[in-house]
């Protein structure tokens, strides 16, 4: 028998643009206008550079005729301390510790590098490490090491770590991945030169934080995902999220007193300048902490809408709404142990430390160590987790205004899909034993054939 082929071109009627229309009329009316606060406000608190009110030791700083200098370690062995010379000029005995013996990188003879006792019990230094040391020789005399270690070289294992990252990323995501690591590096740079000066001049910490988290949102969400609907709402919601956070963060730190002056770098920033404010710094440190993560659960809420609809389009909304929210609930749950753990890991020293005292949970939970983590995990958690329902309310009403994909899309490895041709397309049109065909090319086409 033979077999009929029907061409579609994909175009929807008026009815179909006219939504699709409005959709992004509505979405416009309202990320423009905030994106156009946000740069404004951006230029507003942009920071002027002056920094003369500040002043800090740098601990890299040297007195004159000593110095940072790399070499190698040939050896590490056991010997005794140049530091214990004096002792053993007044008749005591020399005090046992570990020797690296290192060639500078400048060239000379090796040198017997002291490492500090803390460094020792780990026997973290080993021959052929690159590491830095202090050279005091020409001004310490007798009782003083003449090198110090300092810290490794670590160029290498990291640089090579993050070449590994991006070619990783890009091999599976592709353009988008590639898209999505210079994003990042554009965040990167808003927080280097935007938030952070910002913060060391004394600008109100919640706006920083917030215009800063809302700037970086609307440039890697775009720049990653492009330019559409789904991803207008997966930045709408990520906006809301960052919204709670903020006003949650803003009542956090102070009715919770954080403070921050348990930390050793907190004294060093107080002492540093007037301006600073070490409660700030926490307050614009917990709407930045949960941005990567709300950016995850709403660019991947909105994307669960699309694909539901797209395998059905004929489901209604409030059941599309149930589908996607099954998918979000599992997310909620698993982002959850997400932030917990991630605060847990870097905060790993410390609660070993304070799972030592003798001290009751709910004391430990509260206290100066621990306090500033655990309100940014629940901070952060409260922000993502009313940004999915946002977000996935919002993706229902878009994706049903906008309707399926119409067209051939150009993914982005440079292959080519077929899509449906519009809602009519799903209303019973095509004749028992129907498919479609995708094609590689320009266009889809439906083959119907005859039941055998």
């Amino acid at each position: 028998m033979g077999t009929s082929h029907l061409h579609l071109t994909g175009s929807p009627d008026s009815s179909v643009i006219a939504t699709r229309r409005r959709a992004t009329l509505l979405l416009s009316a309202i990320l423009v206008p905030v994106g156009v606060i946000t740069l404004v406000a951006m230029v507003l608190l942009w920071p002027n550079g002056d920094r003369s009110s500040l002043s800090v030791a740098s601990p890299y700083a040297t007195a004159e005729g000593v110095s940072f200098d790399r070499g190698t370690v040939r050896e590490v062995r056991e010997g005794d301390c140049p530091s214990s010379q004096a002792t053993v000029d007044a008749g005591g005995a020399a005090l046992t510790c570990t020797i690296a013996d290192t060639q500078p990188a400048d060239g000379g003879d090796v040198v017997p590098v002291e490492v500090t006792p803390e460094l020792a019990k780990t026997d973290a230094v080993e021959a052929g490490d690159e590491i830095r040391y202090l050279d005091l020789s020409t001004v310490m005399q007798g009782g003083a090491a003449p090198y110090v270690f300092v810290d490794f070289v670590r160029s290498v294992p990291i640089v090579a770590l993050a070449v590994v990252y991006a070619v990783v990323v890009i091999a599976v995501a592709r353009w988008r991945g590639l898209r999505a690591i210079i994003g990042l590096v554009g965040a990167l740079v808003i927080l280097a030169r935007f938030i952070l000066p910002g913060l060391v001049e004394g600008r109100p910490p919640l706006l920083l934080g917030l215009v800063g988290s809302v700037v970086i949102m609307y440039g890697v969400l775009y720049f990653a995902h492009g330019f559409s609907a789904r991803t207008s709402t997966a930045l709408l919601g990520t906006v809301f999220g960052l919204g709670v956070t903020a006003v949650l963060a803003a009542w956090a730190t102070d009715s919770a007193h954080l403070t921050g002056v348990g930390d050793e770098d907190a004294y060093t920033l107080v002492n540093a300048s007037d301006d600073l404010s070490i409660s700030s710094i926490i307050l614009c440190g917990l709407i930045i902490s949960g941005l990567g993560v709300l950016n995850d659960v709403t660019i991947t809420q909105s994307s669960s809408v699309w694909e539901l609809y797209e395998l059905a389009p004929d489901t209604p909304g409030r059941k599309l709404f149930a589908s996607a929210m099954r998918i979000g609930r599992d997310h909620i749950a698993s982002t959850v142990y997400t932030i917990a753990f991630a605060y847990a890991g870097a905060a790993l020293p410390i609660l070993i430390l304070v799972s030592l005292y003798d001290r009751a949970l709910i004391d430990t939970l509260t206290s100066g160590e621990l306090a500033e983590e655990v309100v940014r995990t629940l901070v952060g958690s409260i922000g993502l987790v009313l940004a999915i329902p946002l977000t996935t309310g919002v993706a229902v009403l878009v994706v049903k205004a906008v309707g399926p994909k119409s067209t051939v899309e150009q993914d982005d490895d440079g292959g080519s899909g077929a899509t449906t041709a519009g809602p009519a397309d799903h209303a019973g049109i095509l004749a028992p034993g129907a498919r479609l065909v995708a094609l590689g090319g320009s266009g889809a086409r439906r083959t119907t054939e005859p039941d055998a």
